[in-house]
């Protein structure tokens, strides 16, 4: 049994099925190329039957990420897969990923077929995408309730008829860590063939067990491990990958296991992912929270102040927390920007650099010290940007405890401005619909979320909204950053609107 545990990534396919989440192909490329310099194995595009954006999105990854096997989803029929091979077929390292459920609750309810009518079917598929690829992988979705010998059977054949990675999903969170180690172990023993592949796990959290049933799955012999950045997905979510990982890592004396992960890009990652998909990270959460790594307790201060690993298990560093920030300012040259991105795992091209740094002078002017998180929001906010077609020009506010908040706003198309102005019941209400009269597009804000990225009363603020078009279900991100959380809020709306807008074209 080999050492090495393999990480699948479907934070572009699980993840993007998180309510309220749609990426665009721009967003998707950038999160792909990120989770590429992370070191995951295998990345998950998407699932190309879908829809016409998703197959562009997997044929895009599939065609400019590199150095990472690039998997699409299929059900176990002809036409999801032929579909997924012409999203797949120009990548580097192409996985068609297959699946049918397996429990009889699926069986009875879902799919209406008996259990020799799944066996048929997860065979057929599975030499089918044998045509295309000797790289395919079967799922059996919801594994952990159905029937180990009937399982063992089904994977049996699936390794017969050519599958190479055999996956065991817990689909609705069901499994307790114990149990499912267990059950893991009986499905090898029963499974004929086994040896000739890789066992993989793919486990929710609607229990919170997530993590903790990936990592009980590994101990009893599982090789891959299938999760997203922050743990996003479906329901509650999948396993974080960033938590099986640095568990495995700081457990080492238990599991003697490794993985490919350049962990030092995990941070990095997980505010991308972020801030592309508009779900904030909770500030408790493990490994990527902002109090992953903060002591409050005087006791704790005490401790960690005279040795480190008193209260910390993790050095922050390894994941990418920078202890110290080195401090850019005002009178910092366009040399030394460019040396700190690089530093940070920015590499932009010329014109980039240019709108980023001059974005950075103005910022500090505005702002005494210019930490690397607030580099990091600022260049993420540049290189993020679609093709604009209004740009916040200007805004102007009225209100106070005895007025009616009122809002005019300036917006650049092209060359010419337009403005006009709306009352609301507060600023941010008036700037929106003020921009809602200029655009003609009547939206439905479904989502506000403002975070400090920096301390002190010159913070960055970080406003994320997601909004709706009437008449459509599709809900668009946008994200502002700005000393001013106003025009840090106009931006935002802007930027949701604009992809809106690039959205139609």
């Amino acid at each position: 049994m080999s050492n090495r545990v393999y990480i699948f990534d479907t934070t572009l396919r699980d993840g993007e099925q998180s309510p309220g989440v749609s990426l665009n192909i721009n967003e998707k490329l950038q999160i792909a190329r990120q989770l590429a310099r992370l070191g995951v194995d295998i990345l998950e595009a998407g699932f190309p039957i879908t829809s016409h954006g998703d197959f562009a999105a997997v044929q895009a990854v599939a065609r400019e990420v590199r150095g990472v096997t690039v998997a699409g989803l299929a059900r176990a029929n002809f036409k999801d897969i032929d579909c997924a091979w012409e999203a797949l077929r120009d990548a580097e390292q192409p996985r068609i990923h297959t699946f049918i459920a397996t429990s009889d609750i699926h069986l009875q309810y879902k799919l209406r077929k008996n259990r020799d009518q799944v066996v048929e079917a997860a065979v057929a598929a599975v030499r089918h995408a044998r045509k295309y690829t000797s790289d395919v992988e079967f799922s059996a979705e919801d594994a952990s309730r159905s029937d180990v010998d009937y399982l063992a059977r089904v994977f049996g054949e699936v390794i017969k008829a050519g599958a190479t990675v055999i996956n065991i999903p817990d689909t609705v969170g069901y499994a307790m860590p114990d149990e499912f180690a267990r059950f893991i172990k009986q499905v090898m023993e029963k499974t004929p063939g086994i040896e000739k592949v890789v066992v993989s796990v793919h486990c929710h959290d609607d229990l919170g067990l997530a993590v903790a049933n990936s990592l009980a799955a590994v101990g009893a012999g599982a090789r891959q491990v299938e999760g997203t950045v922050n743990g996003i997905g479906e329901r509650a979510g999948n396993a974080a990958l960033e938590e099986v990982v640095m568990g495995l890592y700081t457990r080492q004396d238990l599991y003697r296991l490794t993985t490919g992960f350049n962990t030092r890009e995990i941070y990095r990652t997980s505010r991308l992912v972020s801030s592309l998909t508009g779900m904030p990270v909770q500030p408790n959460k493990a490994v990527v929270g902002k109090n992953a790594f903060a002591h409050e307790s005087g006791i704790h201060q005490d401790g960690v102040l005279k040795e480190r690993t008193t209260y910390e298990i993790m050095n922050p560093e390894l994941v990418g927390i920078a202890a110290s920030n080195l401090v850019l300012g005002k009178h910092s040259g366009r040399h030394a920007f460019r040396d700190r991105l690089a530093e940070l795992g920015y590499n932009l091209s010329d014109e980039e650099l240019n709108l980023a740094f001059a974005r950075f002078k103005a910022l500090a002017d505005k702002k005494k010290e210019i930490t690397d998180d607030d580099l990091q929001a600022l260049v993420e906010d540049e290189i993020r940007h679609i093709p604009d077609t209004y740009t916040l020009e200007y805004f102007h506010i009225s209100s106070g405890s005895t007025v009616v908040p009122t809002a005019t706003v300036g917006l650049r198309v092209g060359e010419e401005r337009q403005e006009d102005a709306a009352c609301g019941d507060g600023p941010v209400d008036a700037i929106y619909k003020a921009v809602d009269k200029i655009t003609g597009i009547s939206c439905t804000l479904v989502n506000y979320a403002i975070n400090a990225i920096t301390g002190g009363t010159d913070a960055l603020g970080d406003v994320t909204v997601k909004l709706k078009c009437s008449g459509q279900e599709k809900i668009y991100t946008g994200r502002g950053v700005s000393t001013d959380i106003l025009e840090a809020s106009a931006k935002a709306y802007v930027n949701a609107v604009n992809k809106l807008i690039y959205d139609r074209s």
